[in-house]
């Protein structure tokens, strides 16, 4: 029992102690999708290659790239660490992670891929006047990109420490530092097919190891989920408090709203994450990208059923004191599980998968955020879309890859320490309140014009990061980014109860109050949308 009880400190000694291994683990598989991405290239040649992968996968494909796209950091480390400490509340975010593609698949998937052509913009701008809202679009992608990156690029650094005992934040740093330098070379190598290649490889191996992780924790209890609940409140420091709801979020009527703002920007933020609306676009047909996400649905579902085993079997097996003392803190709950059931070894293979995740993760988010840039405000704002060499722009998004990395290792360095799965509801509240009301609106509103359209993505936009910025994520608090600051005025973490219903405000009234109207575009954007005619020639102005 006194090992069990000081499994994170034995945990980082052993990770110390063979830091070979597990350097070895994470080059062999950096060395193998380097293979692949560079394959990959050979057939990377046109725009339409680098940006959708010539719309070659499959939905099957797709939909498991998409898993491999969605099921980041925060699901894996920032949700298990979640359970560990906080228990239901933790588990929260798992539900609220699946559901939200209830509304992805319900109403954007099949009508974003009929519409569009390579990103969140073609279809925001379709039926309005081209330069703005391209602008606006791109300004978007770039904002929920770095607040995702922020997670993806805090994760490595905490994993990587754990692994290799390195404790000052110089050190993580630089790890930082290394995870975006090969995430450079994944997406300017490899475009958007090397990526899915990875993507679909990380897939599987984050599947299989929750899955080993899963029915071993399982097998240590007589398969019996009872007994690991039961172990998990005899481990916890308020005892079967963790097994209902309210440890995190019931204590205070602030915190109780602060639930609810979440839940929200949850639920309704997948539906307008760029990076998972750009995979639609991978595929043939609309009802290929039906397949992907219902391949998405079940791939995601499954997994997050595995979290709640891991998060109570860290709870159980390793303690939630040790976990907040071990680097990276709550994020180090999954790998701490994995040394506590199988040694080094498998502490080394998870970490090597979560590292992979990672990686994975921030090659999708660092294509789309250029993809953005190069498609939407250099080809179509500043060239007017008229280049005479159209290999220009991919060349252009290689550049932006670069300068998206450097920005997202600093960010990055800045946000150590936070727990992952907090950083990416951020980036849902931001996707939720500056994208989703424009989606909507464009595909189900005759009305909708472009004043709207940039009134509901500024406003929403700002709004949003306003709010985080005054609020309690940034500064105010011992677990806040800036420690040492105090300027919270807004009381709730996440701003998804305000600005989400502001930005559908502000989306109607900007455009009520504006005589634009283009019933013709919106008729050939119905028709288009609704059938799927005319969709490999989207326009674009």
């Amino acid at each position: 029992m006194v090992a069990l009880a000081q499994a994170g400190v034995v945990a980082q000694s052993k990770a110390e102690a063979e830091p070979l291994l597990n350097i070895a683990i994470f080059a062999v598989f950096v060395a193998i999708t380097l293979v692949i991405v560079f394959r990959a290239s050979r057939s990377t040649k046109t725009a339409v290659d680098y940006y959708a992968a010539g719309h070659s996968f499959t939905g099957a494909q797709n939909g498991i790239a998409i898993s491999g796209d969605y099921l980041s950091a925060a699901s894996f480390l920032g949700i298990a660490g979640a359970i560990a400490v906080y228990g239901y509340d933790g588990f929260l975010y798992s539900i609220g992670f699946l559901v939200a593609w209830l509304v992805a698949l319900l109403l954007v998937a099949e009508l974003l891929r009929n519409t569009g052509r390579y990103t969140m913009g073609d279809v925001l701008a379709f039926r309005m006047r081209q330069r703005p809202v391209r602008a606006a679009a791109s300004v978007s992608t770039l904002a929920v990109s770095f607040f995702y990156l922020l997670a993806q690029m805090a994760g490595a650094g905490g994993l990587v420490a754990l692994l290799l005992g390195v404790t000052g934040k110089g050190g993580q740093a630089l790890v930082i530092g290394v995870v975006g330098l090969i995430m450079i070379v994944y997406v300017v190598i490899g475009g958007m097919r090397g990526t899915t290649w990875v993507q679909i490889i990380k897939a599987t191996l984050l599947i299989a190891g929750a899955l080993t992780m899963t029915i071993w924790v399982l097998a240590l209890n007589g398969f019996n989920l009872s007994n690991l609940l039961g172990d998990a409140a005899a481990a916890a420091p308020k005892g079967e408090a963790i097994l209902g709801p309210g440890l995190q979020y019931g204590a205070t009527a602030t915190s109780k709203l602060d639930f609810i703002s979440l839940a929200l920007a949850l639920v309704l933020g997948t539906a307008g994450l760029p990076h998972i609306l750009m995979r639609f676009y991978t595929v043939p047909t609309a009802k290929e990208a039906r397949r992907s996400v219902i391949w998405a649905i079940a791939l995601i579902g499954i997994f997050y059923l595995f979290t709640l085993v891991l998060g109570y079997g860290a709870g159980a097996l390793v303690g939630s004191k040790d976990i907040l003392a071990a680097p990276g803190g709550q994020n180090s709950a999954a790998p701490l599980l994995a040394f506590e059931l199988g040694g080094t070894l498998l502490l080394g293979l998870i970490a090597a998968v979560a590292f992979a995740t990672i990686l994975a993760v921030v090659a999708g988010l660092t294509i789309t955020a250029s993809a953005s840039f190069a498609h939407d405000i250099y080809a179509n704002v500043i060239k007017k879309g008229e280049m005479d060499d159209k290999a220009q722009e991919v060349r252009v998004a290689r550049i932006t890859a670069f300068v998206i990395g450097a920005l997202a290792i600093g960010g990055g360095i800045v946000a150590l320490g936070q727990n992952i799965a907090f950083l990416v509801a951020l980036a849902f509240a931001v996707a939720a309140s500056a994208n989703l009301p424009t989606i909507i609106y464009s595909l189900f509103w005759k009305k909708f014009n472009t004043q709207g359209a940039l009134w509901s993505i500024y406003g929403g936009l700002i709004v949003c990061i306003g709010l985080i910025i005054l609020s309690p994520a940034v500064s105010g608090k011992p677990t806040s980014m800036l420690k040492n600051a105090d300027f919270d005025i807004f009381p709730l973490a996440n701003p998804g109860l305000v600005s989400i219903p502001v930005a559908f405000f502000l989306g109607w009234l900007g455009t009520v109050l504006s005589k634009e109207r283009n019933d013709a575009k919106y008729a050939e954007m119905e028709v288009r949308a609704l059938t799927g005619v005319g969709a490999e020639k989207a326009v674009v102005h």
